[in-house]
């Protein structure tokens, strides 16, 4: 469904896309993980059209935006970063102003407020809307042309759990109906571990990473994390080794830190020994699974959100 070839896109001094290859098969959901600044919106932006690449080749359907935009307009549904409603329409106005852009009757309107959950607010303005029912009369504009390739810019970003559950209701459910298409950016792990086959991990322009939550884990850094706190401050170099730590990263306050290692039960015991050694107390520690954001920090040195 979707092809990138070797894209790169700058703007001046900035590489936002460095030399990228995606393949996307219909009816799997792909995630682009990333910080700010890793390239996802404007990768993005490029597969949506609304921008150029420098060089590469994006094929939608075996098509390309030179030659067939106007196919690629109808079946595509898109829900950029941000999106700007006008405050004084109501929420059914709005739908049928963008499905008068596809010729759409009132039947399809009916069907997406059902579909997302609006049908009780499609006569109270936008501009009275939450900001979950707002992300959710972008995403059901969205689906009005019933798109096979669905794009999401951020679509929970600043919702809180209800409403991020609800987005996730609606997608599975478009998934399982349509077998639709779908790439997501986003910041949150669960929600690509949630929704996505595949996940992208991306940074500073290229992709770092990609496969199933089972296979990055598998195929990068398998292992366990000591989460810790303490009262007092640590230097990386301090910390106790053996043939089973993977990565350890200490905040540069030197107060607390993650270990990845391969083998807990051998290592743990180590470290709560090197602490009263310190003469140190733990304010805090947890030991657990490796995560995505384990997994990203162990690619980049950084969280993902920072």
């Amino acid at each position: 469904m979707i092809k990138v070839t070797n894209v790169h896109k700058n703007f001046k001094e900035v590489k936002a896309v460095n030399g990228i290859d995606l393949f996307i098969p219909k009816g799997e959901y792909a995630a682009l993980l990333g910080p700010n600044g890793a390239g996802k919106t404007t990768l993005v932006e490029m597969i949506e059209g609304l921008q150029h690449p420098d060089s590469g080749e994006i094929e939608i359907m075996g098509k390309g935006w030179k030659d067939h935009a106007e196919d690629l307009h109808h079946i595509i549904g898109l829900s950029l970063q941000e999106t700007r409603f006008i405050d004084k329409l109501t929420v059914l106005e709005t739908l049928k102003l963008f499905a008068s852009f596809y010729g759409l009757d009132k039947k399809r309107i009916l069907e997406i407020l059902e579909l997302v959950n609006l049908n009780e607010k499609r006569k109270s303005y936008v501009v009275n809307l939450s900001g979950g029912q707002r992300q959710r009369l972008a995403l059901g504009i969205a689906l009005l042309n019933t798109p096979e390739i669905l794009l999401l810019d951020e679509p929970t970003t600043g919702l809180d759990p209800t409403a991020r559950r609800e987005i996730w209701d609606i997608l599975m459910a478009l998934k399982t109906a349509n077998k639709t298409t779908m790439i997501l950016t986003t910041h949150y792990m669960d929600e690509a571990a949630y929704l996505c086959e595949k996940i992208v991990i991306m940074d500073k322009g290229q992709i770092l990473a990609e496969g199933t939550l089972e296979q990055l884990l598998s195929k990068y850094k398998q292992g366990e994390v000591i989460s810790f706190e303490t009262n007092g401050s640590i230097r990386e170099n301090q910390l106790p080794r053996n043939e089973k730590i993977i990565q350890s990263i200490i905040d540069p306050a030197g107060n607390k830190g993650e270990i990845i290692v391969g083998d807990l039960v051998s290592y743990l015991p180590l470290f709560l020994a090197f602490i009263k050694n310190q003469q140190l107390a733990l304010t805090s520690l947890e030991c657990r699974k490796m995560t995505l954001d384990d997994l990203f920090i162990a690619m980049t040195g950084r969280h993902l959100d920072q």
